[in-house]
């Protein structure tokens, strides 16, 4: 009977039941693909990782994250939460203040830093790619999406701002909102999915936005936030993610470049909450480096707490 350990976390939160779960498998070596997708269809979280010996010699690492119903090539808060697991397994050497690991994922090898103190990991900060602006949305391309999303148009429109497909590493929807109020009102239950697979496959016919779209309002709950977001991607078998770790570095590229934060170079950092309709609050520190048109680097970071410690068998 094989047997598999696995750690539960919540990422991009500093206490339990907060955040984005995670499912950590930091040993799964002689599990192939299909056993990994069974596997996450039954831990039935937005995503869970497997930890193998990587095939690119520039990586410490090799991480395969899988949603409920298919593997991504990326994805943020399943890579901050298994760099803190990895550390505390003791399976990474630590040294204060910073330790670089390079892991190996569907896009490539990226660093992660993580932030040491006492001899503990505080927190993890990622790397994304340099930004890709794509498609923006036409006028009634926004007004569709707005039904699909259960908002009047103009709740979209009113802002002045553009729909936007952005990409720091995987290509997502950014939906500017007016108001807090119109965030908060919406529901999965009242969109329209297939009207939105429409609209992801119109304005992205590659990639359709990998089936995921971000609403942002620069209106927030906490006074530290810069951002409030929802993500919703029912396409992946995730009506809505709690922190979003992806997108939030084509969120932060997008901010930017448009002028909605505005740029202080070299960097620009800011927080972005997320979770809260969800009753698992989440902050997510964001930073990119350089200036609208010529934005260099984003990175994403954040906390990670233990929940869970088990074992699965079959």
């Amino acid at each position: 009977m094989p047997r598999y350990p696995f750690l539960q976390v919540d990422v991009f939160t500093d206490r339990a039941f907060g955040g984005n779960p995670l499912a950590v498998f930091p040993d799964a070596a002689g599990l192939d693909a299909p056993q990994m997708q069974r596997i996450a269809r039954e831990m039935n979280l937005s995503e869970t990782t497997f930890v193998l010996p990587p095939d690119d010699p520039a990586a410490d690492f090799k991480v395969r994250i899988f949603t409920p119903e298919s593997e991504l090539p990326f994805a943020g808060h399943p890579v901050v939460g298994t760099h803190w697991v990895l550390a505390r397994l003791g399976r990474v050497v630590l040294q204060e203040p910073v330790t670089t690991v390079r892991f190996e994922l569907g896009v490539g090898v990226r660093a992660a830093a993580l932030h040491v103190r006492g001899g503990a990991v505080t927190r993890v900060v990622m790397d994304h790619q340099a930004p890709e602006f794509h498609a923006a949305a036409t006028p009634d391309q926004a007004a569709r999406l707005a039904r699909a999303l259960g908002l009047e148009p103009d709740a979209i429109t009113a802002t002045g701002w553009p729909v936007q497909v952005v990409s720091t590493g995987i290509r997502q929807l950014f939906v500017p909102v007016r108001s807090l109020r119109d965030v908060h009102s919406m529901t999965p239950k009242r969109q329209d999915t297939a009207a939105l697979g429409a609209l992801f496959a119109e304005l992205d016919p590659v990639q359709r936005c990998n089936d995921a779209v971000m609403v942002l309002t620069t209106e927030t709950t906490g006074p530290d936030a810069a951002v409030h977001t929802r993500m919703f991607a029912p396409g992946l078998g995730v009506s809505e993610d709690p922190a979003t770790g992806s997108a939030s570095g084509g969120l932060g590229a997008y901010l930017v470049e448009h002028g909605i934060v505005p740029a202080t170079p070299p960097t620009t950092t800011f927080v972005s909450e997320q979770g809260i309709e969800m009753q698992r609050p989440s902050r997510i520190t964001i930073e990119v480096d350089g200036a609208p048109g010529a934005i260099e680097m984003v990175r994403v970071g954040g906390q990670t707490v233990p929940v869970i410690e088990g074992t699965l068998s079959w």
